[in-house]
């Protein structure tokens, strides 16, 4: 993040360096330099310290990472912004607050963290609700035209949000969590649905950031990140980063160690296929914790089940699972040769799945016959995809490839899959119980999706330790806050005959932001106009009426009123 005032290049003869991207040329400073003995080889290590400016080439906007490196430089009283848009956008503050207050998490923010701060880190995650956005140099653009949680609703410049989140430690983000974490009733059973994702960082001085095998490979390097969901109140619980070189599976016994640690015993965990391995379902028996975990029907264990149930309840219309579409059955077996207890595995059948899965087969191996084809006569080597479906035979002198023949029965085989999947539980229930809190994780999939999608945490954009860490936790909070925004607005339409289009999260707060307050030449915010029935309706939700949307009105201009 670049600050909003110029200084000087600093004059350090030889380690100054400037590379243009774009439009604009970056400032690099030279903090380091590593020799490899064995390898007779210097290491340089370089760091942006800011952007150099476009009307003055001896001036520069600099970065957080230049006052660590230049901490004797004077720079520029900060910047608090004394102006304010004549008309603030008030809807959405509405909601936030009142979901702010119903979970306690102004009060719990305060313990940790103190008033002041507590006040930034509540309108940075509402800037990143609302805006779909985690910039923190557009911040203050966003802090011009809406109401605020610091104290007086008070303004402040970029430099200090840069601040801040260089400022607040690892003890007041744990204390968070743990207050966060210490009134749930830790006696009944809740289901935890643990998932993870990785996000790009470009900045290269971040400890955890590192080349792994991310979903969507952009060629940066990333770190990963983990939530903790209970799918019982539709809340995260905790979250956790890692480096990106560590895999999900691995990562997941320390989430478990960490629940462990915040008081709850009886759990069970609810996982994505990509958990599953024969690691995690022991350590999950040695603490004691239920599991339910998705398994791809390929998997040849499952395979073996699956052909063993086939044509027993595909067409059996008392094993119909009607809100899912599917068939379902149950079978009690090991899962793997040397477990010590059976698994509850539950089989299920989709027409409409197996329909989509053999288009999508039959595709591909047609494009892999195509392929292999085109490269007839040719000393290629194709990999392990294409040998598994194909003899490739070749010419013993030259050993180019002379036919592709497709491996009938492999084929056969996976094509017979298609349509099938199961769920693997610790404890005895019926496949429909078990598919229902497997699917029971979709509000912790849809905000792992909000939380790169709705709030721009796809990518940071920092260039240290702290302030990585510090734009994780305020992530964190902005996703409680957009998840508890969603299970409403989702039991809203429940209630109603006829779903409207307007109950989603960004459709909701872009009708909210219609609700505005002017500042009239009294110095006085009023209400604009009267509430629209759609926003009323939205309110609803949340349990705000009408007449509380004009008393907060009112307070907002009071509060304000004191501050101009």
């Amino acid at each position: 993040m670049y600050l909003d005032y110029l200084i000087d290049i600093p004059d350090v003869k030889g380690k100054i360096t400037y590379r243009k991207k774009g439009n604009a040329t970056y400032v690099y400073y030279e903090y380091d330099r590593i020799y490899d003995p064995s390898k007779q080889y210097t290491t340089v290590k370089r760091s942006t310290i800011g952007k150099l400016s476009a009307d003055d080439p001896t001036k520069m906007r600099p970065n957080e990472k230049f006052k660590k490196y230049f901490p004797e430089v004077e720079t520029p009283e900060e910047k608090e912004s004394n102006g304010r848009s004549s008309c603030l956008r008030t809807g959405s503050y509405l909601v936030i607050s009142e979901v702010v207050r119903t979970l306690g998490l102004d009060q719990k923010l305060v313990q940790a963290f103190g008033a002041k701060d507590a006040g930034k880190i509540l309108d940075l995650a509402a800037y990143s609700v609302v805006t779909e956005n985690n910039a923190a140099q557009y911040y203050p653009d966003y802090a011009y035209n809406h109401p605020l949680f610091t104290q007086n609703m008070k303004q402040y410049s970029d430099s200090t949000i840069s601040d801040l989140l260089r400022s607040l430690d690892e003890n007041q983000r744990q204390k968070f969590l743990d207050l966060w974490n210490e009134e749930r009733n830790k006696r009944e059973r809740i289901y935890i649905s643990y998932d993870s994702t990785n996000k790009n960082c470009e900045a290269g001085e971040i400890s955890m950031v590192e080349f792994g095998k991310p979903k969507v490979d952009t060629g940066a390097p990333v770190f990963n990140y983990a939530i903790g969901f209970d799918v019982n109140n539709e809340e995260p619980l905790t979250y956790e980063k890692y480096p990106g070189s560590i895999n999900d599976v691995s990562q997941l016994q320390y989430m478990i160690s960490k629940v462990k640690g915040y008081g709850y015993n009886n759990i069970g965990f609810i996982l994505d296929r990509g958990y599953f391995s024969k690691e995690n379902l022991r350590f999950l028996d040695a603490n004691g914790f239920a599991f339910v975990i998705m398994v791809k029907g390929i998997r040849d264990f499952i395979n073996s089940q699956v052909r063993k149930q086939k044509g027993t309840f595909e067409n059996d219309w008392g094993r119909q699972i009607s809100e899912f579409g599917v068939y379902g059955t149950t079978v009690k077996e090991f899962v793997y040769s040397s477990d010590t207890k059976k698994r509850y595995i539950h089989i299920y059948y989709s027409a409409a799945k197996a329909a989509g899965e053999r288009t999508r087969f039959e595709e591909k191996i047609q494009e892999m016959q195509k392929f292999l084809d085109r490269h007839r006569d040719e000393d290629r080597e194709f990999g392990k995809a294409f040998e598994h479906y194909f003899y490739l035979h070749r010419n013993e002198k030259n050993n180019h490839l002379v036919y592709a023949e497709p491996k009938l029965d492999v084929i056969r085989a996976e094509l017979d899959m298609c349509g099938y999947f199961a769920i693997i539980t610790s404890e005895k229930m019926g496949a429909k119980e078990a598919i229902e809190l497997y699917k029971s994780r979709d509000v912790s999939e849809k905000a792992f999706r909000a939380d790169k999608s709705f709030l721009g945490n796809d990518c940071l954009r920092v260039a240290s330790d702290e302030a990585a860490d510090n734009k994780i936790f305020i992530g964190f909070i902005a996703l409680i806050i957009r998840c508890k925004i969603y299970s409403l607005l989702k039991n809203k339409a429940k209630e109603m005959t006829r779903k409207p289009n307007y109950l989603t999260v960004p459709a909701a707060i872009r009708e909210l932001e219609k609700i505005e307050i002017t500042r009239q030449l009294d110095k006085v915010y009023r209400l604009d106009h009267a509430v629209t029935r759609t926003q009323r309706t939205i309110l609803s939700a949340f349990g705000i009426e009408v007449t509380r949307v004009k008393d907060k009105a009112n307070y907002i201009g009071e509060v304000l009123k004191g501050a101009l």
